[in-house]
């Protein structure tokens, strides 16, 4: 029966196409997404958050994938052409930029995004069409979505996570179904949450991942374009519109190892963005980055093992509760709870703290770094002091957030040079 039941969700799998939504500015991460969108930004040491959704739908079987762009994407069609570019035929990751082939508009909302891309779809023949949200991180198996997907008969399935109401409040579109999980309604960011029946105190909101029967997907998309006043968003418009006459079910994610809350990370804000780095330097972080059974894919350059010089009491190379990536040299500083990206190089004498340095930079002799997000290629002078004193490093151009993180970019210490 097992098998029987792998070969049927196999042949569901290789029957869908996904669509991953990688436009996204990210305008709460500020100076960390000026030159890059956010499914770009890095994550967890060597990948980019749009590695998680990829490597979800290579790992579920899905080998035919498009990757919506559009905002400062150059980063990111640059990463994908070179990690996610070698597949058998009939097997792919395209890069799908914003080019107005329906109209001279840009994407303007997340229905439109794929409704420009329709044609293309199209054309591969898809039976399902899973449209997917390309700046979160997780770890999820698209086949059992699919799978219930069928057996429900349904037309559109909505990904939701069970979130307590009042954290849902106002921070997330909300599904109210009824016993079966058919969505009788949705609210975008109510108030006051609809509890999920026999779950008191708990709701449905949405991941912004969704399926669809493929030809039902292409009469919504064109019944909206046609539509006066839709702003072709999947949340305001296309799924209001459907939940009364069609059958919209919504999808529980469920942690595949065990039954608690699954993880599941929106790293929208510094902070956010932060916490979750910081997560991955604990003993045992919820997010498994070593489970062999599901591995997350990316490219990666050819680097040399991360190398720890120096043994005396001077001065002594050394990480603890920490995360070193390959290429890294650390030269007689101490790391401690940070995680660093590959190729970073700490000078001696240096401390660095509750950090996360990202790919390629410098941390010059001297240094003391804590509670700091440092920006990729960054080159900190001998001496510098950040992440101690909020009010010297605001006057020093670099910005702290609220919960006091300070963000750190080549561009900030190039003005700090010239004052200097």
């Amino acid at each position: 029966m097992a098998q029987n039941t792998d070969r049927h969700i196999s042949n569901l799998t290789k029957d869908t196409y996904a669509l991953v939504l990688a436009g996204g500015r990210g305008s709460r991460l500020f100076e960390l997404t000026d030159s890059r969108a956010k499914p770009a930004v890095y994550f967890g040491g060597k990948f980019r958050i749009i590695d998680f959704p990829l490597s979800n739908c290579i790992n579920s079987g899905i080998n035919r994938v498009g990757i919506a762009t559009q905002y400062k994407s150059h980063s990111l069609i640059r990463h994908i052409s070179r990690g996610w570019g070698s597949f058998k035929a009939k097997e792919f990751v395209e890069v799908l930029p914003a080019s107005q082939q329906n109209g001279e508009d840009w994407y303007v909302g997340t229905a439109d995004a794929v409704y420009q891309n329709m044609e293309i779809i199209k054309s591969h023949d898809p039976k399902y069409v899973l449209i997917l949200s390309g700046d979160h991180v997780y770890r999820m198996d698209y086949g059992t979505l699919i799978a219930e997907h069928v057996a429900n008969k349904a037309n559109m399935t909505v990904c939701c996570l069970k979130v307590d109401t009042q954290e849902a409040a106002g921070s997330f579109g909300v599904m109210t179904v009824d016993e079966g999980d058919k969505v009788v309604a949705f609210d975008e960011k109510p108030a006051q949450p609809n509890e999920i029946p026999g779950s008191p105190g708990q709701c449905l909101a949405s991941m912004g991942n969704y399926l669809f029967d493929a030809d039902f997907l292409f009469e919504q998309l064109s019944r909206d374009d046609k539509t006066e006043g839709s702003t072709h968003d999947f949340g305001h418009d296309i799924i209001p519109s459907i939940i009364k006459e069609h059958n919209v079910f919504a999808y529980a994610f469920k942690d595949p190892d065990s039954e608690n809350q699954p993880y599941w990370r929106d790293v929208g804000t510094l902070d956010s963005f932060w916490e979750a780095n910081m997560e991955l330097v604990s003993p045992k972080p919820q997010l498994n980055l070593y489970d062999k059974s599901w591995p997350v894919w990316t490219y990666q350059e050819q680097l040399p093992p991360a190398k720890f010089i120096f043994d005396n009491d001077e001065r002594r190379g050394m990480a603890v509760d920490s995360t070193v990536s390959g290429g890294c040299i650390i030269s007689g500083s101490t790391i401690r709870k940070s995680l660093l990206y590959s190729s970073v190089h700490a000078h001696s004498y240096s401390l660095i703290e509750e950090s996360v340095l990202l790919h390629g930079s410098h941390v010059g002799e001297r240094c003391k770094l804590k509670r700091v997000i440092l920006d990729s290629k960054c080159n900190v002078p001998a001496g510098l002091t950040i992440g101690y004193d909020k009010e010297q490093d605001i006057a020093n151009g670099f910005r702290v957030t609220e919960n006091g993180v300070t963000l750190v970019t080549r561009q900030m210490l190039a003005e700090l040079a010239k004052k200097q």
